[in-house]
């Protein structure tokens, strides 16, 4: 055996022991899972740069498709000691990256290829690594990041728009899905068929985006972050109790749509997406992109409907995410769209929630208390609104709740997790509800464009939700009414 083969059996062996010594962090599909695996292979390398890691793990998922390559360069094409390092991370854990990082969705619905979040989404880990490379790659070489859209959304969105053109814009984007466990998830199971452009994909995508045009941008004289580091950053954060995402001035996961709108959205997206699919066209020679005269056209809808869904409405955490228990009986529809929103407070719980597990708990503990105790059906809430950069689906859009008696039928009821008697939510909380949750139900046509705002109290004389302070304030936004 030569010296570079006895090194590299050694060094593959070792790397071997010490991941598969914990088996439960390559079963679960989870970030953290994910963060950790990557860390191991950091500290079985050391001086591995963070670009050479995520070309390994591009090559270790079989990734390197024309497009990328256009962009990346082909994730082989690596330095002797580059090619090592790839090669321990082929031959010791070449099973747990490829499964984690190739994306594809099962003919029975399951979504592979993607892994939950600390703060309750799911993330699919090609479109966010290609951002990374892509932004790794630029702050190495000195030069602009180029890529970072084509690779991260623009490529998806596009060939989504135009394979679904057909369909209703709405259609073709999504959908999302929910876990067997968020303790120990494995299967992701989407909620109906899926488009290009699952929601997991776009948060990917969005991930991607947002880190890579970060490490793009770093100044020379910085040192970029390890692989692990970044995504510990940015996925597993402490808010602070008191003022929550109001205090963060960091990139963090729970801020990417307003985030990735702030940095994409000047770059005029419609020309984006088309210069992407004319070079898809060329590179892969895709004719029918070149000939089918409802490109333009089909490009502007898709874009309209992802701006809708996933710029102007805030995140919204479906019911099976929480957990939340079956709908008692048949739920009633509402005709829409509804004249009022009813804000509240839910006052017990009394204080913010600040992270994904802490509000679900609080969710659950709404519904235990609403069936249980008084007999509802469900959890009386439409929405409910976190302190940890999330709105909660109670009984949603379509189906009549239970909490301004008399007024079920003809409003919408939101409540803010915590007492505000005597003092306020969160900013990003308040403006959760005030401008991303209401502008996102009149553009959806659930909430007419002429609704009023009432805090609870005022069609009910019995309570003083949704707390003093709060209600002070909902009485300066835009469409309170007396």
């Amino acid at each position: 055996m030569t010296l570079f083969g006895l090194l590299f059996f050694v060094l593959a062996s070792c790397y071997f022991f010490t991941v598969y010594s914990s088996p439960r962090a390559f079963h679960l599909r989870n970030m953290d899972s994910f963060i950790r695996a990557v860390e191991q292979v950091e500290d079985s390398n050391h001086g591995l740069s963070p670009l050479s890691l995520v070309r390994a793990l591009r090559r270790t998922a079989g990734h390197d498709d024309v497009m990328t390559i256009h962009y990346l360069g082909a994730s082989n094409n690596l330095t002797d000691a580059e090619v090592l390092e790839t090669a321990i991370v082929n031959a010791s854990s070449f099973s747990f990256f490829d499964k984690a990082i190739h994306h594809f969705v099962t003919n029975y619905g399951e979504e592979r290829g993607v892994v939950l979040a600390p703060d309750g989404t799911t993330v699919a880990l090609a479109p966010l690594l290609l951002g990374i490379e892509s932004g790794l790659k630029a702050r190495t070489e000195g030069t602009p990041a180029e890529g970072v859209f084509a690779l991260t959304l623009g490529r998806t969105l596009g060939l989504s728009f135009l394979s679904l053109k057909d369909f209703p814009p709405s259609f073709r984007l999504g959908p999302n899905g929910c876990w067997d466990s968020v303790d120990h998830p494995k299967l992701f199971k989407l909620s109906r068929p899926p488009t290009l452009a699952t929601d997991a994909v776009i948060n990917g995508g969005m991930d991607g985006a947002i880190l890579g045009t970060d490490l793009g941008s770093l100044p020379a004289s910085e040192e970029p972050p390890a692989l692990s580091g970044l995504l510990k950053g940015y996925y597993s954060f402490v808010l602070r109790e008191g003022r929550g995402l109001d205090a963060v001035t960091r990139h963090i996961s729970p801020r990417r749509r307003e985030i990735s709108r702030f940095i994409l959205e000047p770059l005029d997206l419609h020309s984006q997406v088309m210069e992407t699919l004319a070079l898809v066209w060329q590179l892969e020679k895709t004719e029918w992109i070149a000939f089918d005269p409802g490109v333009a056209t089909a490009v502007k809808d898709g874009l309209e409907a992802f701006v809708h869904k996933y710029w102007d409405c805030p995140q919204i955490i479906p019911r099976c995410q929480w957990r939340a228990k079956a709908h008692q009986g048949t739920p009633i529809p509402l005709s829409i769209p509804l004249q009022f929103l009813y804000v509240h407070h839910t006052y017990e719980p009394s204080s913010p929630c600040l992270t994904f597990p802490n509000c679900s708990r609080d969710m659950r503990a709404m519904q235990r208390f609403h069936q249980e105790d008084r007999g509802w059906e469900d959890i009386g809430y439409s929405f409910v609104v976190g302190s940890d950069g999330y709105v909660y689906e109670g009984r949603g859009w379509k189906h009549l709740g239970r909490h301004t008696r008399g007024h079920n039928a003809i409003g919408y009821g939101v409540s803010i997790i915590g007492n505000y008697t005597a003092t306020l939510p969160s900013r990003h909380a308040a403006d959760l509800l005030r401008h991303r949750l209401v502008r996102c139900a009149v553009d959806g046509g659930w909430l007419a464009a002429n609704f009023t705002i009432q805090g609870h109290r005022q069609a009910v004389n019995y309570t003083s939700c949704p707390g003093d302070a709060l209600f002070s304030e909902i009485r300066g936004w835009e469409h309170f009414g007396e």
